[in-house]
């Protein structure tokens, strides 16, 4: 077993060479982290100063030059803790419930009469009927348009109950729609705010749900809790609705089904406009900041297939009406409709700065949120606060380093100090693996780190200790040296394993900072296993053929 075939030293060496050299760009962090963030913004097409090129060629682009993220508790930056207002949601789908009501009902209008949508609570849709007599029709015609609830709790439900009260029906969700919306519309809200701020440029937020309305969102590296907001703060959600009438009283009496908004651009002024919207943000699929025929800031957008189609038939049998176009509440513009437009494209014109265009459309590209989200907690985590918490780690890497290279330079001696070379090794593969991956590092992580550290000579102590018994049993160096190896071979793995088996526990059922633990335990764990069963033994394998002793003392 000491002897080791040219192929095998070669890829033992080769490996710890990859990780070293993996992990060097850490070594010199701020000035990689220029380097990236300067051809980012070279690719993105960033207009070129000399500064940036110089950003730009301050590190070897044969080099690797991936790094480890530092986290939000070393590098300082934004932390919101934001509620979802989930009853906002269940009035959208009684709102986009009415078309398809309406029509359905319709159909029958010969026995049930006339229907006319009645204003009620938002999380229900109300119809009155002019023939009271033909309700328990027209529950059954509405009923008939219930569907199963798309999730395995909910398999034998409808998404909708319906009711009569007198000559009204009444429509609601089901409780079992209202679970399944409640999960979908959280999922939805984590997904859209993970695009928005990954669109931004920024490392390795975190966004995750904690408890049943409520979203975490820490993202490392960024200014201020206010900038975090301005980011994902807006619900951005984009309709398109009807004009009924431009008007500068704030009190004008509405009709059912109307809205009043104010114009975003001109105080002072409001919409009277259909509440249903012709079409929603739900039938876009692209926007971009641009200019409009003045050269002013604007943001274009296109629509899938279906909106197209729907835009197109809308204004081709609108010609010369008002069509307003409202984002997050308030009327952007609202152009007048002078000619069928086909293809689903078109402009937002506004008085937009040209750092709003881009903010705009990042968030309408990302699509809208779902429900409206208020933050219920907001912290700014300063740098020299992280600065604190990375000297705090770095000292104890160093004195928990230092110990255990004295404990076992003192306590085997050469082998020792084998030992130790690869201790060496095994922190630089550390680091080269979490800088392949792009993981984070936060404290736990450090504190796994820490623990590696201790952990990493426990493999070579049961080796070394088992080589101990073998030379006490008069056997040559050799012979005893292999043996130690290959007895202490089950006990190292058991060890290890069952180690191991906690991090990917930990990793599962853990989120944020035991996450991070949990990573850089288990990647310690299988880097210390590799260098101390194969590096160590392939030192002492090479000092053997070179020195050939005829007696060892371990």
């Amino acid at each position: 077993m000491l002897q080791f075939p040219l192929w095998k030293k070669t890829l033992i060496w080769g490996l710890c060479a990859l990780g070293i050299l993996l992990a060097m760009p850490n070594a010199f962090y701020s000035k990689v982290e220029q380097y990236n963030d300067a051809n980012a913004a070279l690719e993105a097409g960033a207009a070129t100063t000399l500064e940036l090129e110089a950003k730009a060629t301050q590190w070897p682009g044969f080099l690797p030059s991936s790094l480890v993220n530092l986290g939000l508790d070393l590098r300082g930056g934004a932390h919101l803790l934001a509620e979802v207002q989930l009853d906002e949601v269940y009035a959208a789908r009684m709102d986009g419930k009415w078309p398809e009501v309406r029509d359905a009902l319709r159909e029958e209008r010969a026995t049930i009469g006339s229907i006319r949508r009645q204003d009620g609570a938002d999380d229900e849709l109300r119809v009155k009927i002019s023939q009271p007599e033909a309700i328990d029709q027209a529950v059954g015609i509405v009923r008939a348009l219930a569907r199963p609830v798309g999730t395995l709790t909910g398999a034998t439900s409808t998404d909708i109950d319906v009711r009569a009260e007198g000559d009204e029906i009444v429509v609601t969700l089901s409780e079992a729609e209202k679970t399944a919306t409640d999960q979908l519309t959280m999922e939805q809200t984590l997904e859209i705010i993970r695009r928005r701020v990954d669109e931004a440029g920024t490392r390795e937020p975190t966004i995750q749900r904690q408890g049943e309305d409520r979203v975490l969102i820490q993202v490392p590296g960024l200014g201020s809790a206010e900038e975090l907001k301005d980011l994902i703060g807006k619900t951005a959600k984009l309709t398109f609705h009807p004009v009924k009438e431009r008007t500068s009283d704030e009190n004008t009496r509405l009709q059912s089904r109307e809205i009043l908004l104010p114009a975003q651009d001109e105080p002072g002024i409001f919409y009277v406009l259909e509440k249903t919207p012709v079409i929603s943000g739900d039938h876009l699929i692209d926007a971009q900041p641009s200019f409009d025929q003045n050269s002013q800031p604007a943001v274009s957008f296109r629509l899938n297939p279906a909106g197209g189609r729907i835009f197109g038939e809308y204004t081709a049998s609108n010609i010369g009406s008002l069509f307003a176009i409202v984002l997050d509440g308030e009327v952007v513009s609202a152009p007048r409709i002078n000619q069928h437009i086909p293809g689903g494209s078109g402009i937002i014109t506004g008085r937009f700065a040209q750092e709003e265009t881009t903010k705009l459309s990042i968030q309408l590209r990302a699509g809208a949120l779902p429900a409206k989200v208020t933050y219920l907690e907001e912290r700014t985590i300063g740098p020299e606060l992280g600065q604190d918490s990375i000297d705090a780690g770095r000292i104890a890497c160093v004195v928990a380093f230092a110990a255990v290279l004295v404990f076992m330079g003192l306590s085997y001696g050469l082998f020792g100090i084998f030992a130790n070379i690869a201790l060496i090794i095994n922190v630089g593969l550390i680091f080269g693996l979490l800088s392949a991956i792009g993981a984070t590092l936060t404290l736990p992580g450090i504190a796994g780190i820490v623990l590696t550290i201790g952990m990493a000579v426990d493999a070579n102590v049961l080796v070394f200790e088992r080589i101990r018994e073998e030379l006490k049993s008069a056997k040559g160096p050799a012979r005893a040296i292999e043996l130690g190896y290959e007895r202490a071979f089950s006990a190292i793995i058991d060890a290890n394993i069952t180690t191991l088996i906690a991090a990917v526990i930990l990793f599962i059922m853990g989120s944020g900072p035991v996450r991070g633990f949990s990573i850089t335990l288990g990647l310690g764990i299988i880097t210390s296993v590799f260098t101390a069963i194969w590096v160590t033994r392939l030192l002492i394998s090479m000092w053997m053929e070179r020195r050939r002793p005829k007696t060892i003392e371990v």
